[in-house]
């Protein structure tokens, strides 16, 4: 190799090099995220939920599987033989001179049903409308028109898995009596368990007027 060559490769390095330094060499491409994808992995998600739900209520795991959901920083449990279908939250129709909690109404595959923000009910603030939050219809073996709004799906637990949470002596007088339990995860989490049933039948609840 010739003395000119040498110096033609060193310059060609040198300018490739400054190059590089000056941002000159493409950067990565980013799609953008694909709305239908979304919604078919959240179909997915809703059908393997849907499964799953079907086989915990099958034979003596309806008892320890429970439906896991989220409300402001509190957890809930709830029982898979009350707990009924989970639809994204859609259009909501106010209804006058009804308390705050009480959201209005909605249609779910062509029937009308009740929706209550089951935070603002509990004494908490709005759940909002996130793409997280989700309406929670009652069951059919409970016979109630009516949906709950929770702000996040957690999907199974099983409480045979944790252990009952032992709340103080002095407490217990201002525990309602739809809320059966609370139990400890193995990660400290604290559950509470939400009796649908017996929820349907408290006064409060069901005095939807303002």
């Amino acid at each position: 190799m010739n003395p000119s060559e040498s110096e033609s490769e060193s310059e060609s390095e040198s300018q490739s090099e400054r190059e590089n330094e000056r941002g000159t060499v493409p950067e990565r491409v980013y799609r953008k995220p694909d709305p239908a994808a979304r919604r078919q992995r959240m179909r997915d998600f809703q059908s393997q939920l849907a499964a799953r739900m079907t086989d915990a209520m099958t034979g003596a795991r309806v008892q320890a599987s429970q439906l896991g959901i989220k409300i402001g920083a509190d957890h809930w449990l709830l029982n898979l033989q009350e707990a009924g279908e989970i639809v994204s939250v859609g259009a909501i129709t106010e209804v006058p001179l009804t308390q705050p909690w009480f959201l209005g109404i909605t249609s779910l595959r062509g029937k009308l049903i009740s929706v209550v923000d089951l935070g603002q009910f509990l004494g908490q603030a709005p759940i909002p409308s996130t793409r997280d939050a989700r309406i929670i219809a009652f069951g059919p073996a409970l016979a109630f028109n009516g949906a709950l709004r929770v702000a996040r799906v957690m999907g199974l637990r099983n409480v045979a898995d944790m252990r009952l949470h032992e709340a103080p002596a002095d407490a217990h007088a201002s525990v309602p009596a739809w809320l059966r339990q609370r139990y400890v995860d193995p990660d400290g989490v604290i559950w509470h368990q939400l009796d649908l049933a017996t929820l349907i039948q408290d006064v409060q609840f069901l005095h939807v007027g303002a």
